[in-house]
């Protein structure tokens, strides 16, 4: 029995993608993170996905989330009630940098069993998250205008493209998580950093801030080479 071209696209795409999209899309994402004005645009998802990431760390230690703001500039803040100092408090500080990282890697894990639709369902409800504890008009305006992006490709797009699209996403979340860390020990060296979740956490703890920038960087490139693995299985295999 032969199957129609649109079952055959669908069967593609829900499969492994061929090696040339894992290594293209790969290489695209890298390029927008070590680019000026692309990554200055793309930086705003690496800013919800790092505010997001505070937001649940607070709600898992069980503090009373209160609000979250996006910047233009691609800064953001998210703030949440309890008490001022512990390890609740360190871990919800902590959580921000690592975020894009680990989600991509939650994504790579994902793609490596072929489950492009949970990808996109999981995006889905952290949009959701966010939308509904965002506190200010850019920010509004930044989720809902990617959550509009994610409704077409989930809705409107072949599945072939929506492959291509949860590729480019993962890979872009893996390499767009190590960059901020850099930035931001770049930033603490000139002086303009003094109240980044780093020095907040050398604040809250013994343990000095460069320390925790550590800690941050060994945590995104960690996600970036158990990520990039999975995603580049199917190539080497």
């Amino acid at each position: 029995m032969s199957s129609s071209p649109a079952e055959t696209v669908s069967d593609i795409a829900q499969s492994t993608p061929p090696g040339t999209i894992t290594l293209v899309t790969g290489g695209l994402a890298l390029l927008v993170v070590l680019s000026g004005r692309p990554w200055r645009i793309a930086r705003n998802l690496i800013t919800l996905v790092h505010e997001a990431g505070h937001a649940l760390a607070a709600v898992l230690v069980g503090r009373r989330l209160q609000g979250i703001k996006l910047h233009s500039d691609t800064s953001g803040v998210t703030v949440s009630r309890g008490k001022p100092e512990g390890p609740g408090m360190a871990f919800t500080a902590l959580a921000g940098y690592p975020a894009a990282a680990v989600l991509g890697l939650v994504f790579a894990g994902l793609l490596s069993s072929d489950l492009i639709t949970v990808v996109l369902i999981v995006m889905a409800l952290m949009l959701l998250g966010v939308l509904v504890m965002v506190r200010n008009t850019y920010g509004v305006f930044a989720v809902v205008a990617s959550s509009v992006v994610l409704g077409l490709v989930a809705l409107v797009a072949p599945s072939w493209f929506q492959a291509i699209f949860v590729y480019l996403l993962t890979w872009f979340l893996l390499f767009g998580g190590v960059r901020p860390v850099v930035e931001l020990q770049i930033k603490r060296r000139r002086g303009a950093a003094r109240d980044s979740d780093a020095d907040q956490l050398g604040r809250l703890t013994a343990v000095p801030a460069v320390l925790w920038v550590l800690v941050m960087a060994v945590l995104t490139v960690s996600c970036l080479f158990a990520g990039g693995l999975w995603l580049l299985e199917p190539t080497v295999a």
